[in-house]
């Protein structure tokens, strides 16, 4: 099954347009699980069970597994082959090479890594995306404009975002998507105008600051397919740190989810 079935199905089955950011960094975990065999796995594990019927697509972030060596990106792989399969799993990564490079990347993260998409920095061109247009049943999001503060220093000037958005409008909606942070609210409207059919990997709110109304009125594709997928990592899995965290992070993805459909309703 290609991720765009994917996600259309488990926004049905669901209601839900919430990506559960799986940012599991080690030294944020939960005391109680520090001395496990796998505490990172034991972790996701449990958000997993907690929030899987609340849920649009997990986004594990591929760095915090990179931090604990060969161990940590075991309890990674785990992690991937838990997620029930017809859950989509965005690898977080944001690579971008050219040629064989790319090509090997795309083959790792979709063939071994065995996830439905990646994100992806499209800065050196044109041959990031000639290497992934191959993998027809997969999916991209390419960075369009970070959530980040610093997203100003290059995504900003000389309209480099507008440039990036009209290239990823050009591609196949169904393979290819943006990332578009929450943050920017001036630039919302402008965004989904110039990608009208176009996926949206949103991060940015919570925690960094972003509207949920804002990105929802400016972003919406329509009221039966929104056409995005609002992320939340921190304020999921680690909204709170004592025995009761996934039932927290149950919650919370329940309430946000909640929130998403009532903002949708009344528009």
């Amino acid at each position: 099954m290609t991720f765009w079935d994917k996600y259309h199905n488990i926004i049905k089955k669901n209601n839900s347009y919430v990506c559960v950011g799986l940012d599991s960094e080690f030294s944020k975990l939960p005391k109680h699980l520090k001395n496990s065999k796998d505490p990172i796995f034991e972790f996701n594990k449990e958000i997993i069970d907690a929030t899987k019927d609340f849920v649009a697509c997990y986004k594990p972030n591929f760095a915090f597994y990179l931090s604990q060596g060969l161990a940590s990106l075991e309890s990674l792989k785990k992690t991937i082959e838990y997620i029930p399969d017809h859950i989509p799993i965005i690898l977080d990564v944001k690579v971008g090479d050219i040629g064989n490079t790319m090509t090997n990347y795309a083959e790792a993260f979709f063939n071994d890594w065995k996830v439905d998409a990646i994100t992806c920095n499209p800065l050196m061109g044109k041959d990031v995306v000639q290497s992934l247009i191959p993998f027809e049943d997969k999916f991209v999001f390419m960075l369009a404009l970070t959530s980040n503060p610093s997203a100003r220093d290059y995504f900003k000037p000389h309209d480099l975002y507008r440039r990036i958005s009209q290239d990823i409008a050009a591609l196949p909606f169904t393979q290819f998507g943006a990332v578009v942070g929450a943050t920017h609210s001036e630039q919302l409207r402008e965004l989904r105008d110039l990608m009208p059919n176009s996926l949206f990997l949103v991060p940015g709110i919570g925690a960094q600051g972003g509207s949920l109304q804002e990105v929802i009125e400016s972003t919406l594709y329509s009221k039966l397919d929104a056409r995005f997928l609002i992320n939340s990592s921190r304020g999921i899995i680690f909204a709170d740190s004592s025995k009761a965290f996934a039932e927290v992070a149950g919650a919370n993805t329940e309430h946000l989810r909640n929130q998403i459909n009532t903002i949708i309703d009344n528009i």
